[in-house]
């Protein structure tokens, strides 16, 4: 059973804010296991799927303010959704309903008054209600189609009182929710940038590889055959601190950078003149991180911080060199 949080004089307030954290990520946790194979889940999402108009939600006092955020994430991934305010709603703004509609209602009680006047009006239009409330004996759930349960042992105040860890999972459900619906329809990240076209969310979903990618002469490119000094002096004339090393067919076989070629130097052994001289066999990396130009340049980005790289060569379906996409390129493009 799980206790009040500790919220005595004695604690430090990051010791106060850290158990109320703690409980309300405790309390989505008991959430995620009690509807693990929960059919209400799958009820829930396939009314929504079957949608042919908008997602409804609708919430009172805090609530209100979940429901909200839960209508602008359901729109931003591509699925219609509205605020309908209960208050408002009994006094006109149920007008703005059809039959084509389905309802999301929240309320932990199950009780709140506003929220069961709607549903009468949503029954005589045989719109399908989906409940987010507390309480699965309340009036609120055995007058809904589907009842997803969102019940709390307690608040995360001393006298849960304050409506916090209620608030918390209800939100969390719908987020839940709405990335189900997501992942049924395969909404992609290409989609999801339509609907954020600005800011650097719109970047970083709209911007591709070739947008930001250096190509022709100034792609440092040489044969794998090229001589320790050719490589030292193309590195530093292309400027991008890194030579691309191809086969006889173009294609792709390993990259120098400027750092190898320091750190060969450092610990050359024999003469600088006969190394000079040399091929750069014994210093490239074979099988470097590649990737394609039809790509997301966040994705490139990704590439790099996994791999610890400051430059990704772009290669097409036969691994042969079209491009080159260094971190500079993609900090002047606002992708971090």
């Amino acid at each position: 059973m799980q206790t009040k949080p500790n919220n005595s004089s004695d604690l430090n307030a990051s010791q106060q804010m850290a158990a109320v954290l703690n409980l309300e990520s405790t309390e989505i946790a008991a959430t995620a296991a009690r509807i693990a194979g929960d059919a209400c889940c799958e009820g829930a999402l396939k009314k929504i799927v079957q949608c042919k108009g908008r997602i409804l939600l609708t919430g009172m006092g805090k609530m209100g303010f979940v429901a909200r955020k839960a209508a602008a994430t359901f729109c931003s991934t591509g699925a219609p959704a509205v605020y309908l305010h209960p208050t408002e709603a009994i006094h006109g703004d149920l007008g703005i309903v059809t039959p084509d509609d389905v309802l999301i209602a929240m309320s932990n009680s199950g009780e709140t008054s506003e929220i069961l006047k709607i549903i009468e009006y949503m029954q005589r239009s045989e719109v399908a209600v989906i409940a987010l409330t507390g309480d699965l004996n309340s009036t609120l759930a055995m007058h809904s189609d589907v009842v997803l349960d969102c019940g709390v042992q307690r608040e995360a105040d001393e006298y849960s009182l304050v409506p916090t860890c209620s608030t918390t999972v209800t939100l969390a459900m719908a987020d839940a929710l709405a990335i189900a619906l997501m992942n049924a329809r395969g909404f992609t990240a290409e989609q999801f940038a339509i609907f954020h076209p600005g800011g650097s969310l719109g970047k970083k979903l709209l911007l591709k590889v070739n947008d930001v990618m250096h190509r022709g002469a100034e792609i440092p490119l040489a044969d794998r055959d090229v001589s320790f000094r050719d490589a030292l002096k193309m590195i530093g004339e292309k400027k991008m601190g890194c030579l691309l090393l191809t086969d006889g067919e173009a294609r792709l076989v390993g990259i120098i950078t400027d750092g190898d070629l320091r750190r060969h130097l450092a610990n050359a052994s024999g003469s600088i003149g006969e190394m000079m001289e040399g091929g750069v066999g014994d210093v490239f990396t074979s099988s470097p991180a590649t990737i394609a130009q039809d790509r997301l340049a966040a994705e490139a980005m990704r590439i790099m911080e996994d791999w610890q790289i400051t430059s990704l060569p772009v290669v097409n379906g036969q691994g042969s060199v079209c491009g080159l996409v260094h971190l500079h390129d993609l900090i002047k493009a606002g992708m971090a």
